[in-house]
């Protein structure tokens, strides 16, 4: 089984073309394969796949690299535009789209020749997120983990961020506090745990806790959580491109304040080619 091993500012992946109808691997083959000792490794594994809506060049799925199916991933959909684009499915100029488990993608090209997705618009109420204990949306929540009153932001990207802010993302208790939210009954489908630092009104500072992963070098439905929640608090400035500082690297976020819909922009890397011989 032919593979390539992409990244999206340290985000990584492997990704396998399926489009001729194959069966994807099951989740402990996709956890074999994610395995960075035993296998290729990566954060996801990412299926290209036959489109699923009218006019779209292909769709997408998204394993964990715990064997868990997810529904959204932007620095993958980075990654399959690329894809797509070297394969020659996708016009080079962009104006295309690609469909997620999450939904439909309009995808174009910046002017660095690098590509920016549509993620869609963030929803707030509680039962998008979802988040349990709570029927009105809140610009803030207040949990009580371990004894520990934390605050934090709760957004869905087509999946469920959690958005703490942290004076310095240098010391906060990534590792610690990640997991212990993520096991919080108030999240019945666990949760993605964003660590923000505000450095400007145009620039933050981003960690995030995957769930099925654990914390990655970069999180793009992450990225867009984060710039919605602190937007949504006013701790940084909506009508403008915000800057996210990632371990791996630096992702671009525009809200659009027609519809709201959030466009995402960054890099991506072939790695790469291999085949998976078991």
């Amino acid at each position: 089984m032919r593979f390539s091993k992409m990244h999206g500012a340290g985000n990584d992946f492997v990704v396998l073309d399926l489009r001729d109808g194959r069966a994807p691997p099951d989740a402990a083959q996709c956890a074999r394969i994610a395995d960075r000792h035993l296998g290729v490794g990566c954060d996801q594994l990412l299926t290209v796949e036959a489109p699923r809506s009218e006019g779209a060049v292909a769709s997408y799925r998204i394993w964990n690299s715990d064997g868990s199916a997810a529904r959204q991933c932007g620095n993958g959909a980075r990654c399959i535009a690329a894809w797509l684009l070297r394969d020659g499915a996708a016009p080079a100029n962009g104006g295309f789209a690609i469909d997620s488990p999450a939904g439909r993608h309009e995808v174009a090209r910046d002017a660095q020749g690098g590509f920016v997705i549509d993620m869609g618009a963030p929803g707030f109420l509680p039962e998008a997120v979802p988040l349990r204990g709570w029927h009105v949306a809140q610009d803030e929540y207040t949990l009580d983990i371990d004894g520990i009153a934390v605050r934090f932001g709760a957004v869905s990207m087509g999946n469920p961020h959690a958005v703490i802010e942290a004076a310095d993302v240098a010391t906060a208790p990534v590792a610690e506090l990640g997991p212990a939210m993520q096991a919080s009954l108030a999240f019945p489908e666990s949760v993605n745990v964003g660590f923000a630092e505000v450095v400007s009104r145009d620039r933050i500072r981003l960690r995030v806790f995957e769930r099925g992963v654990g914390e990655t070098l970069a999180c793009g439905s992450g990225a867009c959580a984060a710039v919605a929640s602190l937007a949504r608090r006013g701790r940084i400035d909506a009508e403008r491109e915000i800057a996210v500082e990632l371990p791996g690297g630096t992702l671009r976020i525009r809200i659009d304040r027609t519809d709201g819909r959030i466009r995402m922009g960054g890099p991506t890397a072939f790695v790469f080619e291999g085949s998976i011989l078991s």
